[in-house]
């Protein structure tokens, strides 16, 4: 399902060869990254994982949850967070801290990381490549595949069942603009990871947000998977319906600062960022503008 342009091996040559010069003698701050849905840590996810290494010089190690591909479509994300919360806490390496670049449907498994595992090391900087940060308004599209059709058909089912949102990955984002007091009630992960509801709100989940070093929101201008688009930047339709869509400072997530995104973009830790380019279509120049700066930094 996920996207990926041609890698050019002279361009990531060269590039990290000026890069490496510029590092002072140190120890680099290892990054993980989360792949989207339908997707695994195998084959082009890899590969981008490696060229982001040779590029920053900082160890990068892709998270696999369970069966990639599978388990993306049909383990709920709660359970999909809590796993990788797990993980997390048993690699050594990320013990003094780590960055996290995300991509697609992995950006709400990065974010339920930093917002609800505990006693985990802290995340630095967060890197976001076209994530559903406020939700989908439509099912995402979706490629041929068995498992990606079993998975849409039941999208297309009441998607504020109980049994939708315990067995497909996507409904826990999915919020209908017109439905959203359904929404609120019976959405199982993102009102939770957007403290949306207010007798509900945790400011825990908002401090630890809040301590990100770097949190860079990369939109896709051409972006077909993500409905509305803006959703990468935190933007959003009115909650009445699709007449209005609200810039990300214009959402009450952001006004009323519930998870701390305007206290982050106050500080002027907020970088956001878009390419041309459609859903994670995003060249290796993009890749050194956008992403690279934020794995190089180090631990002296």
């Amino acid at each position: 399902m996920e996207k990926y342009s041609r890698r050019s091996i002279l361009l990531s040559t060269v590039v990290a060869a000026v890069l490496f010069s510029l590092i002072p003698v140190s120890i680099s701050i290892p990054f993980i990254l989360f792949h989207g849905i339908g997707d695994k840590c195998s084959g082009g996810v890899s590969n981008f994982t490696q060229l982001l290494t040779n590029l920053s010089g900082s160890p990068g190690y892709c998270l696999e949850i369970g069966n990639g591909e599978k388990d993306s479509w049909f383990m709920p994300l709660r359970k999909q967070t809590s796993v990788a919360c797990e993980k997390v806490k048993a690699m050594k390496v990320l013990s003094q801290g780590y960055n996290i670049v995300a991509e697609s449907q992995g950006n709400l498994v990065a974010r339920g990381l930093i917002e609800f595992c505990d006693n985990a090391p802290p995340v630095i900087n967060y890197i976001s490549l076209g994530g559903p940060h406020a939700g989908i308004a439509k099912i995402p599209k979706c490629n041929s595949g068995p498992i990606c059709a079993i998975g849409e058909a039941l999208l297309k089912l009441e998607v504020y069942t109980d049994f939708v949102q315990d067995h497909i990955a996507p409904s826990g984002y999915i919020k209908i603009p017109g439905e959203i007091s359904k929404y609120l009630e019976h959405s199982k992960y993102l009102p939770k990871l957007n403290n949306e509801r207010p007798d509900e709100r945790n400011s825990t989940f908002k401090d630890r947000f809040t301590n990100l070093h770097n949190l860079v929101l990369v939109m896709f201008e051409s972006d077909t998977m993500l409905i509305p688009k803006e959703t990468a930047w935190f933007g959003y339709y009115e909650d009445e319906g699709f007449d209005t869509l609200l810039s990300a400072q214009q959402t009450k997530l952001y006004r009323e600062d519930w998870i701390g995104l305007k206290a982050l973009d106050a500080a002027g830790k907020v970088k956001f960022e878009s390419v041309l380019g459609d859903h994670l279509s995003i060249s290796d120049e993009e890749v050194v503008e956008f992403v690279v700066p934020y794995l190089m930094q180090n631990c002296m």
